[in-house]
């Protein structure tokens, strides 16, 4: 989809990843295949191109740091993304309310957590995992760790609701910002997206100056959504994510510019457009797994299809999801 948005804006695409057949090279102009710490690869590519971005930030940064094309949204907001030890630190030293929260890396140090924050809590790796992968619900303090390595322990939030919001921010600091969403997950996997987000403005207010805040911290270049947990009075910083997120798909067909031609346009360097919805009411729902078989009940007036043209459809794996504009009110 960054690609499709960035042949719309009359730019050539080259795509780099180690997969033999991603779909994105079906759209592209050129394709490499080479793994992610392949130095020379790397190389070649960045020389044939004038600027990088990424749509998948668990990639090695040391490698891209020794590139001189522009990587963005920046190496910085890589590694903070990549380590959720790092990223809430971080959102601490910026006044940015989040769970409460320690580090953990061996036994000892998991029952000191226990004991100063408590139970119920999650107990999850440092990097890498999403759609829930790699996270522990902690119920009994007695409970044995799990695992070792570097993870994270955090204090659990009885949250109302989930939000999340994008923002988009140029080299030049210019920003736009997407309306907070509410987000809705089946299985730790997010099912729908709904705009706008059913919050009170001064919410709205406090979500999209986090944001802005971690965006302009991080320096970022391109996309940075920002999961939010909205309490009974406040709102708190969950995860970051320096890319187009899921709970912006809503914008292919429900704004007047998606999130993909919005990332194009901040790490190119074109005018950002303000964000515009087009429709009262915005829903988006995932098509995991099977569902991208039984797409008939989905074929109906107001609704946007997108198929991902993934080839095997698997238990949790997103193919595809589909809009609804609310036409009635709109």
């Amino acid at each position: 989809m960054l690609a499709q948005a960035a042949t719309t804006l009359g730019y050539k695409t080259h795509v780099y990843a180690p997969d033999e057949d991603p779909i994105a090279a079906a759209v592209s102009t050129r394709f490499t295949k080479a793994d992610y710490n392949d130095r020379d690869a790397l190389q070649n590519f960045a020389s044939s191109v004038d600027v990088i971005t990424l749509e998948f930030e668990n990639v090695p940064t040391a490698p891209l740091a020794a590139l001189k094309t522009p990587i963005c949204p920046g190496v910085q907001a890589l590694e903070v993304s990549q380590h959720r030890v790092k990223e809430k630190t971080l959102a601490r030293s910026l006044g940015i309310g989040t769970a409460p929260f320690m580090a953990v890396t061996n036994d000892a140090e998991y029952k000191a957590a226990i004991a100063a924050i408590g139970t119920p809590g999650i107990l999850k790796t440092a990097t890498m995992g999403y759609d829930g992968k790699g996270q522990w619900k902690i119920e009994d303090a007695s409970a044995s760790c799990p695992l070792t390595g570097h993870m994270i322990y955090e204090g659990f939030v009885p949250f109302v609701k989930e939000i999340s919001v994008i923002i988009a921010r140029s080299a030049s600091g210019e920003v736009q910002c997407f309306e907070p969403v509410e987000n809705v997950h089946k299985n730790h996997i997010l099912y729908t997206t709904t705009a706008p987000a059913d919050i009170t403005p001064a919410i709205a207010s406090k979500a999209i100056n986090i944001a802005t805040t971690l965006a302009n911290a991080l320096n970022v270049v391109g996309l940075l959504a920002v999961e939010l947990f909205v309490t009974k009075d406040d709102v708190l910083m969950n995860e970051i994510a320096p890319r187009p997120h899921n709970s912006g798909h809503w914008t292919l067909d429900g704004c007047n510019v998606s999130q993909f031609e919005q990332a194009i346009r901040a790490v190119t360097g074109m005018p950002l457009i303000a964000p515009k919805r087009l429709s009262p009411k915005v829903v988006m729902t995932n098509l995991i797994g099977d569902d991208i078989a039984h797409l008939e009940p989905w074929k109906q007036p107001g609704a946007h299809i997108h198929i991902y043209g993934k080839k095997e459809a698997r238990p949790g794996r997103k193919m595809g999801h589909v809009t609804f504009l609310d036409l009635k009110q709109g």
